[in-house]
């Protein structure tokens, strides 16, 4: 969910110049999993995720109308566990990884009441909220049309009970961004698109409104706040922000960095003393790339900073991803791509292989960001594959099994 106009309805996949020629089979049969998608955006979609070709969705809710929509669809499709994850029955398996978070698009919806606990004059609030947090100052019929703005502590008591019903659920989409605006008045409930569900853009024309990065900010670091408490994952959206998506993560791990012991100083300790040196959560599980046994976990101790963090869509440069690689930073990152937005424009194709390069190959996920389930999702998926695969030098089974691997240590640590 990426694109500043902020549609929900699915992006014209770019072509390749030798989209026309043969190709070698696609090995869906490995398990093709999605880091990032939408297709709660489109309800009447749902239904085709039983019949994809791809094995696991991650889906994203993102504002107040879809996050109960995301928890029905994983009470019906949701994976329990890295072992049901894996197997291979004749049934239908369980298909979908849910996501609970506040997109920063709607970021202005939610308020903080620790500043102000007590509402005695909803519409005196609402005012003074959206003067506040919308530049350039929103007039009264812009405020007007906007929903009554919501308390944080509220959304993140639902969000918290959300995670907990939904164990192995991520916290997403959030993030910043500062190239979206607010969309002009109310959707014309007599003329909508009665397939989308409420609370994106639908056509409307964009205002000159933005939400102004220190509220995003604070938003996001509240919800980075809550993964860190339980130990979850996150899905961020950075778009023309990355420097301030970087400053909000590292200013909550601040005083938690890992030492790195440089290798004179490892060769100086005595043999046999059990002590990790590693910058890396990767462990060696004798299987290469493949699927080794799952993990014994270590009880979890919270923190201030999620433990994994996934950059969806990642559209930064190399030097900015190579930021998120400094061996002291205790959240380990991954970054995932998309042909909607990585391979969407002149810009992102230009600089789409020299990012791949410079992504480690322990760190790299593929996702749609569709709105819609369905064969265009898998489509996607296989197209994006294809390309990581292509400038990374690697066979289709190989990248399938190495990305594979990559999204279960994102998924389960």
């Amino acid at each position: 969910m990426c694109s500043p106009t902020g549609e929900s309805t699915p992006y014209e996949a770019p072509k390749r110049a030798d989209d026309g020629s043969p190709k070698e089979p696609f090995p869906w049969h490995i398990g093709v999993y999605d880091a990032h998608c939408h297709p709660t955006d489109t309800m009447t979609s749902v239904s085709s995720i039983k019949d994809m070709q791809a094995r696991l969705l991650t889906i994203m809710a993102t504002r107040g109308q879809d996050q109960d929509l995301v928890a029905s669809v994983a009470e019906q499709h949701g994976v329990t566990d890295l072992k049901e994850l894996r197997e291979t029955s004749s049934g239908t398996p369980k298909k979908v990884v849910p996501a609970f978070g506040w997109h920063p698009w709607f970021s202005h919806q939610l308020y903080d009441d620790s500043k102000e606990p007590e509402v005695t004059d909803v519409q005196a609030h609402k005012t003074k909220h959206y003067s506040a947090v919308l530049s350039p100052t929103p007039e009264p019929d812009f405020i007007a049309s906007l929903p009554d703005p919501i308390p944080l502590s509220k959304f993140l008591q639902e969000t918290r009970q959300r995670l907990l019903a939904h164990p192995n659920a991520l916290i997403g989409e959030i993030g910043v961004d500062k190239a979206f605006r607010l969309p002009w008045g109310k959707v014309d409930e007599s003329s909508r698109n009665g397939d989308l569900t409420p609370g994106g853009r639908e056509g409307r024309m964009l205002s000159p409104h933005h939400v102004k990065m220190p509220h995003q900010v604070e938003v996001l670091k509240a919800q980075l706040r809550l993964a860190g408490e339980l130990g979850r994952p996150v899905s961020l959206h950075g778009v023309q922000a990355h420097g301030v998506l970087f400053d909000a993560l590292a200013s909550l791990w601040k005083g938690h960095e890992k030492e790195v012991v440089s290798r004179k100083k490892q060769k100086m300790i005595a043999k046999g003393v059990s002590e990790d040196f590693s910058s890396s959560d990767e462990s060696d599980d004798g299987s290469e790339y493949g699927l080794g046994e799952p993990k014994v976990k270590k009880p979890y101790k919270p923190k201030p900073f999620p433990p994994r963090a996934c950059l969806h869509s990642f559209s930064g440069p190399p030097q900015m991803l190579k930021q998120y690689l400094d061996p002291k930073i205790p959240v380990k990152c991954y970054f995932s791509f998309s042909t909607v937005v990585n391979l969407g424009t002149a810009g992102g194709e230009a600089k789409f292989a020299d990012v791949i390069r410079a992504c480690p190959d322990g760190q790299v996920l593929v996702e749609s960001d569709l709105h819609v389930a369905g064969d265009d999702m898998d489509g996607y998926l296989e197209d994006i594959a294809r390309r990581i695969c292509e400038v990374k030098g690697w066979g289709l089974e190989e990248g399938m099994r190495r990305i594979r691997r990559n999204y279960e240590e994102f998924l389960f640590g």
